[in-house]
C-alpha cells in the first residue's frame, strides 16, 4: 500500500480508503471485511453519522475495537445533517451547538475518544461558516478530533473554507465521468496544501461493469464511450477497476480514493490498483479525450 500525508495534517493515509457507506447490515460480515482491509494496508475508513441512521458508525467502531487496531487506523466521519425527531429524513444544521453535541454521539458509536478527521457533511455559502469553524477548532483543542475538513462539491463553499479555516482536506466526487473539480477546485486546493479525498471514482460502477446509463450531464451513449476506453486499456495486469482508479490517483491533487466497499471481491479489486501498472501520459490523454469536460454550473 502507498501512503500520503493528508494536506496540512500529520495524517499518513492509504492511497485507497475504505468507504463504509456501502456496508450492509450484517455486523459479522462487515467485521471480516474491515479486518481484511486493515491487513491489506488500508488505514483510512470513512463513514458518517447519518449512514444507516448511525449503524454504519457502530459497525465500524465494533470492527476496529474487535481488531484491537485503533492506533493503526484513521477514522473519518461527518456531521451536519440533523435527523428529524419523527425519523423522517434530516435537516441541514452547521451550527456550533449542534456539532458539539453530535460529536459526542459519534464518539460513542465509534467506541473511541477521538476522531482523526471530522468533516462537515456538505455546506452552503449562506451557512454561519465562522461559527462552524469555531466548533471544529474547539473540538481540536479539546482533543476530541485531530483534524477537520469538509465534504463538498461547491466551489464557492470550498473557497471560503480554504481561505478562512485550517481544513486538512476536502472530499469531493471525482472520476472520468466527473472532472468538474479540475477547473478551479483542484488547483486551489493543491496550491493551499489541502488534501483531496476522491469519492465516486468508478461512477457507480458505470466505468466498470454496470450497463450504460445517463450520468450527470452525460448521455448513456457518452457513458458507454468512456467505459469502452477504460476497458480498452485493460490487460492481464490491470482490469477496469484499476484503470478507473489509476485515472483518479494520478491526478496530482488527489491524496486518496475513497472506494465504496461491500464485498471481498470489491476490496481485492481496489487493492490491486496499488500494484497495477500506472497509466502512461498517452493513455491518460485517451481517457481525457473520450468525453467533453463539463464545469460546475451552480455554486460557482
Amino acid at each position: 500500500m502507498n501512503y500520503h500525508i493528508l494536506g496540512r495534517s500529520t495524517l499518513e493515509v492509504s492511497a485507497i480508503g475504505f468507504g463504509c457507506m456501502s456496508l450492509g447490515e450484517d455486523y459479522a460480515v462487515n467485521e471480516r471485511l474491515i479486518h481484511l482491509a486493515i491487513a491489506s494496508g488500508i488505514n483510512l475508513f470513512d463513514t458518517a453519522d447519518i449512514y444507516q441512521q448511525g449503524r454504519n458508525e457502530i459497525a465500524l467502531g465494533k470492527a476496529i475495537a474487535a481488531a484491537g487496531k485503533r492506533q493503526e487506523v484513521l477514522i473519518a466521519t461527518k456531521v451536519g445533517n440533523q435527523p428529524r425527531a419523527d425519523g423522517n429524513g434530516w435537516d441541514w444544521n452547521p451550527r456550533k451547538e449542534y456539532i458539539l453535541g453530535a460529536v459526542e454521539e459519534s464518539l460513542q458509536r465509534l467506541q473511541t475518544d477521538y476522531i482523526d478527521l471530522y468533516q462537515l457533511h456538505g455546506g452552503t455559502i449562506d451557512d454561519p461558516i465562522d461559527e462552524t469553524i469555531e466548533a471544529f477548532e474547539l473540538l481540536q483543542q479539546q482533543g476530541k478530533i485531530r483534524y477537520y475538513g469538509i465534504s463538498s462539491i461547491r466551489p464557492n463553499v470550498i473557497r471560503e473554507y480554504a481561505q478562512r479555516s485550517a481544513i486538512a482536506s476536502v472530499m469531493m466526487q471525482y472520476s472520468l465521468l466527473d472532472r468538474r473539480p479540475e477547473e478551479s477546485c483542484m488547483p486551489l486546493l493543491r496550491q493551499s496544501n489541502i488534501g483531496v479525498l476522491a469519492r465516486g471514482s468508478v461512477a457507480k460502477g458505470l466505468l466498470i461493469d454496470k450497463p450504460a446509463a445517463p450520468y450527470l450531464n452525460y448521455t448513456a451513449a457518452e457513458v458507454s464511450q468512456a467505459a469502452r476506453e477504460v476497458h480498452a486499456l485493460t490487460s492481464h495486469l490491470r482490469g477496469a477497476t484499476q484503470v478507473a482508479l489509476r485515472f483518479v490517483l494520478q491526478q496530482p491533487a488527489i491524496t486518496s480514493a475513497i472506494v465504496g466497499i461491500r464485498t471481498t471481491e470489491q476490496l481485492e479489486e481496489a487493492i490491486k490498483t496499488i500494484d497495477a501498472p500506472i497509466l502512461s501520459d498517452a493513455e491518460l490523454d485517451i481517457l481525457r479525450q473520450s468525453l467533453p469536460v463539463h464545469q460546475y454550473d451552480q455554486h460557482r
